[in-house]
């Protein structure tokens, strides 16, 4: 009995969400912040319109229908240090350790192969690419870019050296579909 007055209950709250969301139009801005607090638990500190009716139509729906799916969560917890700054403190609130972190020396050297792009490829790699008539030629190391001498995080930041405007590094060396033809040795 119980299970069936709980699929009502939800029936008659995604049959509520096409009103909720037509609600949100007619809404004055102080409505939207009232309606963000209640929905997220939080108040927003924007004052936008258009972004508070697109928060609360994302949140009525995801309370309605269900959230991410699990293999989505399990995705964006793989992506760690790229994630968007408020889900990496959501997630760490959620996770804390209950002992605090061994004290000692802690080495700040990273292990590159865990902060390395995988998109990248192995160390060693020389990337060459002809611009103007001129040949440049970087060098994939564990730890960065090599390109004359110098070491760089990204190949967007050499790609930027070498052309003086910003292009995507990985399009600009030939590492993806429709970028130039780069030679790779």
């Amino acid at each position: 009995m119980a299970k069936k007055g709980t699929a009502r209950a939800a029936r008659t709250q995604l049959a509520d969400v096409p009103q909720q969301l037509a609600a949100l139009a007619s809404m004055s801005v102080p409505d939207l912040a009232a309606k963000y607090l209640e929905l997220y638990g939080e108040p927003t500190r924007s004052r936008n319109r258009d972004y508070l009716k697109k928060r609360l139509a994302f949140r009525i729906q995801e309370l309605a229908e269900g959230g991410l799916s699990t293999r989505a969560v399990a995705r964006i917890s793989e992506l760690g240090d790229r994630l968007p700054e408020r889900w990496r403190m959501r997630q760490v609130e959620e996770t804390k350790p209950s002992a605090p972190p061994p004290s000692g020396p802690v080495d700040v050297r990273a292990p590159a192969a865990e902060g390395r792009d995988a998109r990248l490829p192995p160390p060693g790699t020389v990337l060459t690419r002809v611009f103007k008539g001129a040949q440049h030629r970087v060098t994939v190391r564990e730890d960065g870019i090599e390109f004359e001498g110098q070491l760089h995080r990204s190949l967007s930041s050499v790609a930027k050296l070498i052309t003086g405007t910003a292009w995507n590094g990985f399009t600009f060396f030939g590492l993806r579909a429709g970028g130039s033809k780069a030679v790779k040795s």
